[in-house]
């Protein structure tokens, strides 16, 4: 009866823990590192483990740095299930499918740039295809509900909870029995804030004997979400009247859903003018909105409400669907006056590039980040004041106004993190998903329990 750590150790991205219990090995997460060329690289490594003695796979939630291996899994020969929530389900095909794409596209362009400059060398492959994501997708059999006991191997029960975090989210409890030895282990996956509009709050843990928790905000607390709404509300206002657009690189699950949501909100009370357009720019977080829309057993009781009366609460006035290529390249033509959302949130691709490309040497645009930004990314350079960036090979100078809103993480902060870790009362806390900084913070803040954090590929007996 042991885990080991595969991913997001002492570090932000690639979750990926292995369970082994009574002859079964299962898998909560297997993510996708995010950050830079080096990082990205790592990707591609050995996982640390044969992928065909894996049994299940258990999935927290459809973030890419949660979900975006499993297509490798499947590819090296992953042949068991993968069991998690209903609108995970759906989400984690949606990220699978679009990073896939990505990848194809990536290995595509620099094939086309080796053979211009006559550079001789292997063929780039990408580290998965659109094939390989559809095979994992197959793999997603059984789903589960919020708060059922549910046997999954021989001495092996999971029960998953409401983790407030994005839609479908949900942290793991495993009861553990390997002979006469019984273990109660939480990972917590990803933990929601409370009090945010559309998803409920986290579900209380249960007394367990060992936590696995994230620790991304461990060393911080949040603003407050309506204090951040206002700076929001004012970014947009202000750079409307010096003339410019509003950029907002943001996440295509629950953040852009939670925007739009305030943006509503705002125009409903004459905060914002209602002719304003706001164009979404991602297709992937317009599929996204739609499965949102599916899945009103996620929602908190607000929300319900809003749909029972025949309102939609991500439908701003004035917004507009952008899904097709040609659609985003003529928002270039606009020049003032509009709100552009489009992904990825950290920058590190998708079409925000395109437009950070366009807006970010014109003083009169704003450029307004609402989410966590990785080290090595290219939103964390521009937050951490940068004169000039490169994107797309070319020098862009920083001439716009930056925003840097907090209050909207979807992420826990330090005393919500604290405050789950004593309800579960554990005699062992493992700190995961968190830079080294935040971990240590927050383990200075625990009390009566041990408290490990584990570096990559590290084991311990349960």
């Amino acid at each position: 009866m042991r885990i080991s750590f595969h991913g997001a150790d002492q570090g932000v991205t690639g979750s990926c823990h292995l369970v082994e219990c009574a002859g079964t090995r299962l898998l909560i997460d297997c993510g996708l590192y995010q950050g830079g060329r080096e990082i990205e690289e790592e990707n591609a490594e050995p996982f640390g483990f044969d992928p065909k003695e894996i049994d299940l796979v258990l999935l927290t939630h459809g973030h890419l740095d949660h979900c975006g291996r499993i297509p490798l899994l499947t590819k090296r020969g992953f042949e068991g299930e993968v069991i998690t929530t209903s609108a995970t389900r759906e989400l984690a095909r949606l990220v699978m499918l679009d990073s896939a794409h990505i990848q194809e596209e990536e290995a595509a362009h620099r094939n086309r740039r080796a053979e211009r400059k006559k550079h001789r060398g292997p063929t780039v492959e990408p580290l998965y295809t659109t094939f390989d994501a559809l095979s994992a997708s197959d793999r997603f059999v059984r789903r589960v509900e919020y708060g059922k006991r549910t046997g999954i191997a021989p001495g092996i029960h999971a029960t998953f909870l409401d983790a407030g975090h994005i839609l479908g989210s949900a942290s793991i409890l495993l009861e553990l029995a390997e002979g006469k030895r019984h273990h109660r282990i939480l990972l917590s996956g990803d933990l929601g804030s409370d009090g945010h509009p559309i998803l409920r709050d986290p579900t209380r843990p249960p007394v367990v004997d060992t936590v696995v928790m994230e620790t991304t905000y461990g060393d911080r607390r949040h603003r407050s979400l309506e204090s951040s709404v206002d700076e929001l509300v004012e970014a947009v206002s202000d750079t409307f009247e010096r003339g410019g657009n509003v950029i907002i690189p943001t996440f295509a699950l629950e953040r852009t859903q939670e925007i739009l949501y305030f943006l509503r909100e705002a125009v409903e009370a004459g905060r914002l003018p209602e002719a304003m357009p706001v164009f979404l720019d991602s297709p992937m977080a317009i599929s996204a909105t739609e499965i949102f829309r599916r899945h009103p057993e996620c929602y908190d009781a607000e929300t319900r409400e809003i749909f029972r009366e025949g309102r939609d609460p991500f439908r701003v006035p004035g917004l507009r669907f952008t899904r097709q290529a040609t659609e985003s390249m003529a928002l270039n033509r606009i020049s003032s006056g509009a709100i552009i959302m489009a992904g990825s949130g950290m920058c590190t691709g998708g079409r925000i590039r395109h437009h950070l490309r366009h807006h970010l040497g014109r003083p009169h645009s704003s450029i307004v980040f609402v989410g966590y930004a990785a080290e090595e990314t290219l939103a964390r350079r521009i937050v951490d004041g940068a004169k000039t960036v490169r994107i797309f090979g070319e020098e862009i100078p920083v001439r716009a106004r930056i925003h840097t809103i907090g209050g909207f993480s979807a992420h826990a902060d330090q005393p919500e993190l604290l405050a789950w870790q004593r309800r579960a009362a554990p005699a062992t806390t493992i700190l995961v998903h968190g830079d080294p900084r935040a971990m240590k913070a927050f383990s200075k803040c625990l009390e009566k329990t041990r408290v490990l954090m584990p570096e990559l590929g590290e084991q311990l007996e349960l």
